[in-house]
């Protein structure tokens, strides 16, 4: 366990980047475990792997929404409306995270997408940028579930300072304004920080909007 949620004063936060430790309570957490788990029955957990290279991520993921980021070597980084694998189109995303969307980023365009990231004791997530989607305006929403994770958000160029903390269960970032080309990712997990998780692990979930144009679109299949 670590003993403060900051763990490096090397480099400031940058400007737009929005913490909110325990914004969701226990129970919260639970109940949204659970949605996440039906939204995995529908569209199971997959490997993603590199362009080009077709090396495997250390996560394992799934989508909820309109749209679902999506990553192999033939096609490199995407989004699309269909399960890789199942063919079958996204389940919808929890009410819960959009109406925490519509609380923390009040007036932003509705998210499209919903990344589920699933980390296990030996999983990151290398330093990267949300820059796949056309609405770059709209914040990105990101939520832990699960163990601790030690985090990094730099500037806009891979090489900036970082600035580190520890994400803990429950707590929500806001990448907005100049943070949202940020480049920020996942050091390490803790095991066995949090009971949440049955199996153990962290899951991450992360609300985008993608498309520019700012009409509501459906999502995808109950």
């Amino acid at each position: 366990m670590y003993s403060s949620h900051k763990i490096s004063a090397s480099a400031p936060p940058p400007a737009g980047f929005r913490y909110l430790p325990g914004r969701l309570d226990p129970a919260a957490q639970a109940q949204l475990i659970g949605e996440i788990r039906a939204v995995i029955r529908q569209a199971p957990l997959f490997v993603p792997t590199m362009p080009r290279s077709g090396r495997a991520f250390s996560v394992r993921m799934s989508n909820c929404g309109a749209l679902g980021w999506v990553s192999d070597a033939a096609g490199g980084y995407r989004y699309q409306p269909l399960h890789p694998e199942t063919g079958w189109p996204w389940p919808t995303i929890p009410a819960l995270l959009l109406t925490l969307w519509e609380e923390v980023v009040a007036g932003a365009p509705r998210p499209e997408s919903c990344l589920i990231n699933y980390y296990v004791s030996c999983s990151k997530m290398g330093s990267h940028r949300d820059a796949d989607e056309a609405n770059r305006s709209a914040p990105v929403v990101s939520v832990s579930l699960g163990d601790d994770a030690i985090f990094h958000v730099g500037g806009p160029r891979r090489g900036d300072p970082k600035y580190r903390l520890v994400l803990r269960s429950g707590d929500v970032v806001v990448l907005g304004g100049a943070a949202r080309l940020a480049y920020h990712g996942v050091d390490r997990i803790s095991p066995g920080s949090s009971t949440l998780i049955e199996e153990g692990g962290r899951f991450n979930l992360t609300l985008r909007r993608v498309r520019a144009n700012l009409e509501p679109q459906p999502q995808g299949r109950h």
